[in-house]
This record gives structure tokens, C-alpha cells and sequence, in this order.
């Protein structure tokens, strides 16, 4: 007999404050449930592959007796928790608006097994940290005086004498998740916590004093490479905070920073939840957009003939992650100068990051489509060509992501247009004039706000 740990975006073992609260009551059943109607909806798609690797990892972290149950949450735990004579199911708190709902329904289901929340994925719970007044903040800036001063717990220790209690895995469950990291697709990274671990400390060593001056750069090996695992709580914030606390430098408060626009995001979704798809803020309700689906394949593909964009693309497809800095660019791309809904391109990263969260993800494009909080003004729009030179100094980025420019001067790769055609290997000339598409953009969004 003992409680049930079920687990969601925490597929780790170490800093888990919930297997302590668990351990009070005896050996632990540590569960995961494959909901079909999630696992079905990314079927193919490298954020399945990629959560598939990583439960065969964690199963081996949990010495084998990870507990695999396919089906309905709202059926499977009530079930479990009766196989188990749990008294408790223990979870992180779930704050995306799915997830919210999901959890009300099985703790209903679970009638008088209650269901215990503590922590979340984040160092502050969304919805924590308040204004003066007591309301939710509307900017960054603000926010992340308040994160800092606000604070959050030290990692977790493992609890002494930690049982894990007996594998009670369906064996439907355990073939679905095989079959799924056997599917083909893009090179992923090493699965598991001792890989990301492996990561942070690297980073920690190596790059972190270099983060300030270096994150923007595609080309180089410079940003940490954890969001993947922060998306499945492979490794949970509040330990990377904890380990940049004795480090000083801009490198490491860039870095932290960065952690608090993730928390940002998360709470402004929490409570904005009809931001997921909707605009933020209507102020551009009446914004004039095209719907090119030509267009939106060749930006789709990485042939727009405008190589940064192209770049990104194209290691997107080939990795399922893609570079923050080229992130603005080909979310500026697709919606000022093809004209596109940000929702659009929201989708198609969801479909294909295999960092892909909803919160920042979504208020990610929402920041290029002036349509968020701190939004970037609609005015600014992002020159691929300026941005390459800038960012991509001798074109490596491109002409490793875009073979057919590989034989180039660097800067001709960022001007492709102005060589032959035969040293083009195929590459297309631009589909649209970035300077006109410019001025349509503004010209738009001076009509939206008149």
C-alpha cells in the first residue's frame, strides 16, 4: 500500500518535491498516463518521438518500476489508485488551461482519494506573484522585479528510504511509447535526466560567462540547449536557479532572465487562458491579412529564397529545435512580409518543436505580432538580410542549413540573388520583395489602428 505519484511535465527524479510528500505514506507507485487523445494528435510528430525517449529514460532512472498506463486519466487514475490502496495522488500543479481541466475532472473522478498539488514546473507557481493591488502584471520588466523579490524554494531532496513500489504497467501502453521512439525523424538530443545534467554542466563550465555577449548567435555553439528538457521537466528550473547562485557576471543574470520570461509567459496564459489562440490585447482586431498557402508551404519548407529564414526553417525540419534569435526572424517573416496570422506559424512550431511550450510559444508570436504583452511594435519589422549579416557574420549558419549556398562567399550566401544561377544549385530567387512587403505591413497596421 502506498500513494500514487502521477507524473506529467516532471519526468525526472531528482528536486520532485511530490515523491516526498508521497514517500509519508509508504512505497510509491510513480505513473505516467499515454492519453490517446494527446498521443494520437501528435502522431508522427518529433515532440512524441522526443517524450517517448525520455519515458524510456526515466524508466531506467526509476530503476525499471516506472508504472505506464494508456487511456482516459480520468479512468486510469482512479484505477490505479485502487490497485495501489492509494490514499493520495500526488501531482505538480497544472496551470495551462487543458491541463487545469484535465486535473478538475480526475479529481472528481477519484472521489474520496484526494488529489494533492505541490510545486509546478516553474520556480514560482503562475498566478504567485502579484501586484501591489493584487492583480496579475501586464508587463515583463515589472514582473521580474517582483519574481526576484518574491523568490522560490531550494531543490528538493530526494527522501530517505524512497521506495518505489512494484511496475504496474498495462503492456499497450509500454509498446506505443517503443514504437514511438523507434519512428523515424530528426536527431533529437540524448533523453533522460543524467543527459541534461550532463548539458547544464557544460554550459555551466564552458559558455555561461560568454551567454550575454553570444545567445544571439545561430552559428555558434552559445546558449545552453535545456529547453527541451525544461518542456517535460527533465530537469526543473529551480535547480538551474540554484546552481547560477553562486555565479556572477551578465552571463549568468542574462541567463536568468530568460528563465523569468518562460515564468512571465506561464503566468500571464494563466490568467489569460483565451491568449492561447486569441489575441492578447484586440488593439489590431482589424488587421488586414492574406491567405497565400503557397507562400506559407515555401516558408514552411525553407525556400523563400531569403536564406536566414530559410536556415531556420530547414533546422527546424531537420532537428525539431530552432535558434531563439532566427525564431523572431521567420515569425517577423511569416507575418510582415507574407502577411500571415500569427496563429499560422504558432501551430506549425507546435507541431514541430520538440521544446514547443504553450505559453511561450504562443506569447512568443504574439511579442513579433505586436499583438501581446511587451509586445515588439508592429512597426518593427525584423530585415532577415541585416539580421543574417548580424548575427551570422560569415553566412555558417546558412550555408550549414542551406547546402545549395554552401559554395559561396559569405557575403553573397546573404545576398544569393546577386549570383548565377548555376552557383545557386537550385536555390530560389526571393518570393517576395522584402522592401514593398515592409511597406505593406505598415501600411496595414497604419488602416488597422485608424
Amino acid at each position: 500500500m502506498g500513494d500514487v505519484v502521477w507524473l506529467r511535465r516532471d519526468l525526472r527524479r531528482a528536486d520532485l518535491p511530490i515523491l516526498g510528500r508521497a514517500a509519508e505514506s509508504g512505497p510509491v507507485t510513480v505513473a505516467f498516463v499515454v492519453d490517446p487523445s494527446l498521443w494520437d494528435r501528435s502522431a508522427g510528430s518529433p515532440r512524441r518521438r522526443w517524450l517517448a525517449t525520455t519515458l524510456l529514460a526515466l524508466r531506467e532512472t526509476y530503476g525499471g518500476r516506472l508504472t505506464l498506463r494508456s487511456g482516459d486519466p480520468r479512468v486510469e487514475l482512479p484505477r490505479l489508485a485502487t490497485e495501489a490502496g492509494a490514499s493520495a495522488v500526488h501531482i505538480s500543479e497544472e496551470t495551462e488551461p487543458d491541463g487545469s481541466a484535465r486535473d478538475h475532472d480526475v479529481e472528481k473522478a477519484l472521489g474520496d482519494v484526494p488529489l494533492v498539488r505541490t510545486g509546478s514546473p516553474y520556480a514560482v507557481t503562475p498566478g504567485g506573484v502579484r501586484t501591489g493591488s493584487g492583480g496579475a502584471y501586464q508587463r515583463f520588466t515589472p514582473f521580474a522585479v517582483a519574481w526576484w523579490e518574491h523568490g522560490w524554494r531550494a531543490p528538493a531532496s530526494e527522501p530517505g528510504g524512497l521506495t518505489v513500489a512494484e511496475d504496474r504497467s498495462d503492456e499497450k501502453a509500454w509498446e506505443l511509447v517503443a514504437a514511438a521512439a523507434a519512428e523515424p525523424g530528426p536527431d533529437q538530443p540524448p533523453a533522460g535526466e543524467e543527459a541534461a545534467l550532463e548539458r547544464w554542466h557544460e554550459f555551466l563550465d564552458d559558455r555561461l560567462g560568454t551567454y550575454e555577449e553570444t545567445r544571439d548567435r545561430p552559428d555558434l555553439r552559445a546558449t545552453s540547449g535545456l529547453s527541451p528538457y525544461l518542456k517535460l521537466g527533465v530537469l526543473h528550473p529551480r535547480t538551474l536557479l540554484a546552481d547560477v547562485a553562486g555565479r556572477s557576471g551578465k552571463g549568468a543574470e542574462r541567463f536568468v532572465t530568460e528563465l523569468a520570461w518562460r515564468e512571465f509567459y506561464a503566468d500571464v496564459l494563466h490568467h489569460n487562458p483565451n491568449s492561447l489562440w486569441d489575441d492578447l490585447r484586440p488593439e489590431l482586431a482589424t488587421m488586414s491579412y492574406d491567405d497565400s498557402p503557397d507562400l506559407v508551404e515555401a516558408w514552411r519548407q525553407g525556400l523563400t529564397g531569403v536564406p536566414l529564414v530559410d536556415a531556420g526553417m530547414r533546422q527546424l525540419l531537420a532537428t525539431g529545435w530552432m535558434h531563439n534569435r532566427v525564431r523572431m526572424v521567420t515569425a517577423s517573416f511569416l507575418i510582415k512580409h507574407l502577411h500571415t496570422r500569427w496563429q499560422v506559424g504558432a501551430q506549425h512550431f507546435l507541431d514541430h518543436l520538440i521544446d514547443a511550450d504553450l505559453a511561450s510559444n504562443q506569447h512568443g508570436w504574439q511579442w513579433v505580432a505586436g499583438t501581446g504583452t511587451d509586445a515588439a511594435p508592429y512597426f518593427r519589422v525584423f530585415n532577415p538580410v541585416l539580421q543574417g549579416e548580424r548575427f551570422d557574420p560569415d553566412a555558417a549558419y546558412i550555408r550549414r542549413w542551406i547546402p545549395e549556398l554552401s559554395g559561396l562567399e559569405p557575403s553573397t550566401a546573404h545576398h544569393p540573388w546577386t549570383a548565377t544561377s548555376a552557383a545557386l544549385n537550385g536555390y530560389p530567387h526571393p518570393i517576395v520583395d522584402l522592401d514593398a512587403e515592409r511597406r505593406d505591413a505598415l501600411a496595414r497596421h497604419q488602416a488597422a489602428r485608424s
